[in-house]
């Protein structure tokens, strides 16, 4: 069930939009913030810059989902949303740990990858946006699981 709905849902999606999705994923901290550091360069700065601005791809898939849910499944959505906000981070599967996806990004261009350079929750999230909300397959016992709950 949504948590919020209408105009402040779509409010808080393009502010999500405008100031925190990366092509890699979602920034902590927005670059107006003046604790903004976006980039991972050496170990002191990489404990700064971890929860202050880096982009977690994991993050974009909840995005995804929100947007949908706000401004409606249709086709045209859902092909902007996988080629502005997934193609990227799918095509990273093949860079690096080939199979795998990075823990995070820097928040801003040319977005290199940093932290552990395999994530299974970067990897998971991924595929449940490509899956559940751009190709909107679901499982066929959704339906009866929900009879339990």
């Amino acid at each position: 069930f949504p948590l919020i709905e209408g105009n402040l849902a779509k409010e808080i999606l393009e502010r999500v939009e405008d100031e925190l999705a990366t092509p890699f994923g979602l920034r902590t901290l927005s670059k107006k913030d003046p604790n903004y550091k976006g980039r991972l360069i050496g170990e002191y700065d990489k404990d700064e810059a971890y929860h202050n601005g880096v982009a977690w791809p994991w993050l974009i898939g909840q995005f995804v989902r929100g947007y949908l849910r706000v401004n409606g499944y249709s086709e045209v959505n859902r092909k902007y949303l996988f080629e502005r906000y997934l193609e990227n981070i799918l095509l990273s599967l093949t860079d690096g740990c080939i199979g795998s996806i990075n823990e995070i990004f820097d928040g801003e261009e040319p977005f290199f990858p940093g932290g552990c350079v395999s994530q299974a929750w970067s990897v998971a999230e991924l595929l449940r946006a490509i899956v559940e909300d751009i190709l909107f397959k679901r499982p066929p016992y959704e339906k009866r699981l929900q009879n339990y709950l």
